[in-house]
């Protein structure tokens, strides 16, 4: 499942497949409240706007398979989805949406209904497959049925097998779908047998009243503001240490400012409608850790970096990018190293994206001191972030405000916290298996939104980095969301062209030494000349010159 949170690139740890069940929320009690975060995505659904999240994976069938693999994708997934929560619960809405609905077991799951079938029309591209895929992550999900669906996809001309799944983001986050893959896929061809779900007493069947769910609702916010009364003085103390930070990084940090202010206004920011578009991406995980250390970033900044170079050429061949630098809204997770339960903890941070810096070496390390300086501030905050403040009436509140939000163009003309969702999701590490087929590939598919009409996802997963593009269509289209997957490629061939941080080193020491002291040995000099260092940047202007250029221009066009 989608959409990563982590603003991380490693990835994530996969002990071992488990046939232990995966909760949706940490409750004891026989309802399970949404959180606050949770209920969100309910409320900010709207039919322009789905709130579920997907993958696109590809299956390698087994050598000399003569099966039919949706019959047997189908009868796996009976077997082991009571393993899995979100596969078997759905909602119960509180009366008058007072209070944030609760999931309720669901005895009688339609399998035929939610486990589909397609076949692609010859001759069955990774095109045809992607432009089908943005169609299915278009339509909302029955709210009276538990909130998934997944399809099997077959004619693909290669002779592999795509899977499409989508669930709903209020039941599972990014690294939540990573646990949920440890019950549906194997670590090798053998399928591995689980416990049959335990029978289900008659007299746990729920028929829930109307002053059940009231009472249920009144005790749970009593108990999230005694949870908040508990909290407040770790909220003081982590806000005094992120405002510490905060104020710190004005002194330490000359060049750029690090206080990122709102976003500028461009063809990303607009009210979207229900269409989307979708491609895919490939990379070598292993090149871009090894790229990252090299020039002196992580995976995440390297990929960040690739984006603001993509978006910025895409903008700039279209004479609309805007004077001031873009910025992207990246997920973060505040999930535990062992937390394997399957509800949202995410917050978000904002980065500086620096596309007005012509200089790409500049701009790389404009985006990695943002993000490094974002995330030090999350980590403060931890504490305090994701916790639940029950709202009385929040539900038609949040509902309404969004609908408002969309169809009344406030997304074109009210300023932009950011213009892109990126998100970097650290997956699974080793190959994984499904009915004996190996997964050869597994695409991230998330969610645009109001003002924010493209998603950039990437995942992690068997040393590959995949990345999918979903987008409003009307905002950015099936070919161009191509052309942006190319300038990626493009991006990255830019990055592989900076120095190494010790050759970079190497030919500065004066940079870096005291005033008093001596101009650094010739021989260093001689080893590395200034005038000849294969920097990314335009051969008419000098590598200094354009440096300093870009951090003064108002205008990025380069």
């Amino acid at each position: 499942m989608y959409t990563s949170i982590t603003v991380t690139g490693r990835p994530g740890r996969f002990d071992a497949p488990t046939n232990r069940a995966l909760t949706l929320t940490r409750g004891d009690n026989a309802m399970d409240h949404l959180s606050g975060t949770d209920a969100s995505f309910l409320h900010l659904e709207t039919p322009e706007t789905p709130m579920h999240v997907g993958s696109l994976m590809l299956f390698e069938l087994p050598e000399g398979y003569t099966g039919d693999y949706y019959e047997d994708v189908k009868a796996l997934i009976g077997k082991r989805m009571h393993l899995c929560g979100l596969f078997n619960r759905k909602l119960a809405q509180m009366p008058f949406e007072l209070a944030e609905p609760v999931w309720i077991e669901d005895d009688d799951v339609d399998l035929d209904y939610h486990v589909r079938s397609l076949t692609l029309r010859r001759p069955g591209t990774m095109a045809q497959l992607e432009v089908l895929v943005a169609r299915l992550h278009s339509s909302l999900l029955d709210r009276s049925r538990p909130l998934w669906e997944v399809y099997v996809i077959d004619g693909l001309e290669d002779g592999r097998v795509a899977y499409y799944t989508k669930a709903h983001h209020a039941g599972v986050d990014g690294k939540a779908g990573v646990e949920m893959a440890k019950v549906f896929y194997d670590t090798s061809p053998e399928v591995r047998e689980v416990p049959p779900p335990r029978r289900a007493r008659a007299g746990n069947a729920y028929q829930l009243g109307v002053a059940e769910l009231l009472q249920a609702a009144v005790s749970n916010s009593a108990k999230q503001y005694i949870k908040l009364g508990k909290l407040v003085p770790s909220a003081v103390k982590a806000l005094g240490a992120a405002g510490k930070i905060v104020a710190t990084r004005k002194k330490i940090e000359g060049e750029r400012g690090l206080n990122i202010g709102m976003a500028p206004k461009t063809i990303f920011n607009v009210a979207i409608t229900n269409q989307r578009s979708f491609s895919t991406l490939s990379l070598p995980l292993a090149d871009i850790k090894a790229l990252g250390k090299r020039v002196g970033g992580t995976v995440n900044t390297v990929v960040m970096a690739m984006c603001s170079s993509a978006l910025r050429r895409f903008l700039l061949d279209r004479d609309l990018l805007p004077a001031k630098g873009l910025v992207a809204m990246v997920p973060v997770s505040l999930r535990s190293a062992d937390d394997t339960s399957g509800n949202n903890q995410v917050s978000a941070i904002r980065v500086d994206l620096a596309t007005d810096l012509a200089d790409p070496v500049a701009r790389f390390r404009a985006i990695h001191a943002s993000s490094e300086a974002a995330k030090a501030v999350v980590v403060e905050l931890k504490p305090v972030l994701g916790v639940d403040v029950p709202i009385t009436g929040a539900p038609w509140l949040m509902t309404g405000l969004a609908s408002l939000y969309g169809r009344s163009g406030l997304a074109s003309r009210l300023p932009a916290a950011a213009n892109v969702t990126i998100s970097n999701v650290p997956g699974i590490p080793v190959s994984l298996f499904m009915s004996g087929a190996r997964m050869t590939n597994y695409y991230p598919v998330s969610i645009p939104y109001h003002g924010t009409a493209l998603n950039m996802t990437m995942q992690s997963y068997a040393g590959q980095l995949e990345f999918g593009i979903t987008a409003c269509r009307r905002a950015l289209s099936q070919a161009e969301s191509y052309e942006l997957i190319a300038n990626l490629r493009a991006a990255l061939r830019e990055i592989q062209g900076f120095e190494s941080v010790g050759e970079t080193a190497a030919a500065t020491p004066a940079v870096a030494a005291p005033a008093a002291e001596p101009p650094a040995a010739p021989a260093a000099t001689k080893k590395k000349p200034p005038a000849r260092r294969p920097r990314s940047v335009p051969a008419t202007a000098p590598p200094r010159k354009a440096a300093r250029a870009g951090r003064s221009a108002k205008s990025a066009r380069a």
